[in-house]
């Protein structure tokens, strides 16, 4: 596997995000989706990466560096396609992302979830991410959870 900067305005990146917003919108009511688009996921702030198994896109993830409620990196679009899944792939891109925050100095990653989304929740802690409660803009919904992690 490796992973690489992926243009989120690519054609390969928008079949991945449309899959995602379709994954997304199948768990949760659209109030409760907090995404970002392909035209916010290309902006200066925002590292958009890649996974490659056997040459082949598997999975996408995102941070974006935040300094609206202290200096952070925020994770956005984490998404494997459910061919690749169990295979470690999102694990390697949310070490990717954390590294990139590293070198940029920033001393925090958080993020936003869902409740109906155990794997990910289990893939969060097991990395090290502690509950939370909401941060930046968002506001309290019963159906986020929110994490952060020190890095």
């Amino acid at each position: 596997m490796y992973i690489k900067t992926l243009d989120p305005l690519s054609a390969p990146a928008a079949h991945l995000l449309a899959l995602s917003d379709a994954y997304m919108a199948s768990l949760y009511p659209a109030e409760s989706n907090h995404m970002e688009s392909p035209a916010a996921l290309a902006l200066p702030n925002v590292l958009f990466l890649g996974a490659y198994l056997d040459g082949d896109l598997a999975g996408c993830g995102a941070v974006k560096i935040m300094n609206d409620d202290g200096s952070y990196g925020e994770i956005k679009r984490v998404y494997v396609l459910e061919s690749f899944r169990g295979r470690g792939v999102s694990k390697q891109l949310m070490q990717a992302l954390e590294a990139h925050l590293v070198e940029q100095q920033v001393p925090l990653v958080r993020l936003e979830t869902g409740i109906s989304q155990p794997e990910a929740l289990g893939l969060y802690e097991k990395l090290g991410y502690h509950y939370r409660t909401p941060f930046g803009s968002y506001q309290l919904d019963p159906l986020s959870v929110f994490m952060e992690k020190r890095l």
